[in-house]
């Protein structure tokens, strides 16, 4: 993430899409891994359309990792609809497939993977409007410096 793209950015929001870039990372080597190496993936007989997904990871995972790395807010729409969709794909491998008791390594995975759904989805309204391209409600661009609430409302009643 360079200063330039990333300038006026709080510190706060330049680590939690830090994390974002490295958990994308950290699951294209996975899915690659996976794809070239059989031996280190699912144990389990999948149906053809998880096997088509989790193959797809190789190329949905690093492009919301360069969209986010990017400031794109198509970035972390995506990055949310990767996390929320490969939390539910090894939920299902995990626990409808695997006849396996209790806990278990891919069920950890799966928890994992579900958290970090559950904490991109719950930073996102507060991380888009420092994304470029983010739109208002009104269609107009979001500010990428926020002011104060008292600022703001000064502003809309006219004062000084």
């Amino acid at each position: 993430m360079s200063a330039g793209r990333w300038g006026g950015v709080p510190f706060a929001v330049r680590c939690v899409v830090a994390v974002a870039v490295l958990v994308f990372a950290y699951g294209t080597a996975v899915h690659v891994v996976q794809l070239l190496l059989p031996q280190f993936g699912p144990q389990l007989a999948l149906p053809g359309w998880l096997t088509f997904y989790f193959t797809s990871l190789t190329v949905w995972d690093p492009l919301a990792a360069l969209l986010l790395a990017a400031r794109r807010v198509q970035g972390l729409v995506l990055g949310c609809a990767v996390l929320v969709t490969d939390a539910a794909a090894n939920g299902y491998a995990n626990y409808v497939l695997d006849p396996a008791a209790g806990v278990t390594p891919g069920r950890i995975g799966q928890a994992v993977i579900t958290g970090l759904a559950v904490g991109l989805v719950a930073l996102s309204p507060w991380l888009a409007p420092w994304f470029i391209g983010s739109r208002s409600r009104s269609g107009r661009p979001v500010q990428t410096r926020r002011r104060s609430w008292a600022r703001a409302r000064s502003a809309a009643q006219g004062d000084p």
